[in-house]
């Protein structure tokens, strides 16, 4: 390179870009692109010097005609499916998996092509292929569309298709299928994660509702199980299972220092019905069962264990009733 190329004035070109710093033209001669870079893929002006840098000047249109001065290796006429094309040479392979490995990546293709258009594209130097321009339709590619729209599974039926036309409807049908699974796949997730908020957020307004006496009440009317676990676990007990036996009632069997243990208790109020233990004055013979709801039952039942005067009527699966007081009429009244 000489002084006189040094020193030559900066001229314009329209070349495309398709990342990094370099620009390529015919012959092998390259820029080296200095200052910013463009903001995304597509054709633009540049000043490039004798130095072989180049400036960024704008975004401008396809320079067709100028083509010619690019770094083109070779060029490619087929069908273009989204931003790939599958060449005139390409014959059809019924393996989906194996589809994409007779096409290959487009940059720079115009916009609002319709689906099945035949272009020819132009491989550079590096290896990348860029759209060149729109070509005129063999004669099938409107009923190949047609079948597309119709869902069709193949396109047997229409005389004259090219094996690179049969290929495109398979890939663009194919296409279609995995959007479709995709989708369905992310509507999936998206009503499992609504689901799963709703579920925490009912969640949420529960403990807040079992928190009090009247949400417990509130909440036996909708969902007993978690009521009477809310309730039994204000004296720490521990639900084990419910029964309904009609008319309102429902049995409840929960531990309670180790002990297994029954009772019955009213539906919507967690009014105790039938204790399961000995709540009876024996002096009066007024039972006391209905005085206490299955909040304050364990509370009771805890005196009774701790001054040894447990009797149980009501044993749960599983308890050992060996310590419970036999009790005598004489003794104080339970």
């Amino acid at each position: 390179m000489g002084w006189s190329d040094l020193l030559q004035a900066p001229e314009e070109r329209v070349l495309p870009w398709l990342g990094g710093r370099q620009l390529r033209a015919h012959g092998g001669r390259t820029w080296n692109l200095q200052g910013a870079l463009p903001a995304e893929y597509g054709w633009y002006r540049f000043s490039v010097t004798g130095g072989r840098t180049a400036t960024l000047l704008g975004p401008t249109t396809p320079d067709v005609p100028g083509l010619l001065g690019l770094d083109v290796t070779a060029t490619f006429t087929g069908y273009l499916v989204g931003n790939r094309l599958i060449p005139d040479t390409a014959r059809v392979e019924p393996d989906p998996d194996k589809l994409a490995d007779q096409t290959f990546q487009v940059e720079l293709i115009e916009e609002g092509l319709e689906r099945f258009t035949r272009a020819t594209v132009a491989r550079l130097g590096t290896g990348q292929y860029i759209f060149i321009r729109a070509e005129f339709p063999h004669g099938q590619e409107q009923a190949v569309l047609a079948a597309y729209q119709d869902r069709k599974d193949n396109v047997d039926d229409i005389s004259g298709v090219t094996p690179a036309l049969d290929l495109a409807f398979r890939f663009i049908t194919q296409q279609r299928v995995w959007a479709e699974e995709r989708e369905q796949e992310h509507r999936r997730r998206r009503e499992a994660a609504l689901a799963q908020r709703a579920a925490e957020a009912l969640h949420h307004e529960m403990m807040q509702r079992v928190s009090t006496a009247e949400g417990r009440r509130a909440l036996a009317k909708t969902d007993f199980t978690a009521a009477a676990r809310a309730a039994l676990a204000v004296a720490d007990a521990e639900l084990l299972d419910t029964r309904n036996v009609g008319g309102g009632r429902v049995v409840v069997q929960y531990r309670f220092r180790q002990r297994r243990l029954e009772c019955e208790v009213e539906r919507d109020t967690l009014r105790v019905i039938d204790a399961g233990v000995c709540l009876t004055d024996h002096r009066t013979g007024v039972k006391g069962d209905n005085l206490f709801t299955l909040e304050s039952l364990p509370t009771v039942i805890a005196e009774a264990m701790d001054r040894g005067k447990l009797v149980v009527w009501r044993h749960a699966p599983g308890d050992q009733g060996i310590h419970d007081w036999a009790r005598d009429d004489e003794d104080e009244d339970w």
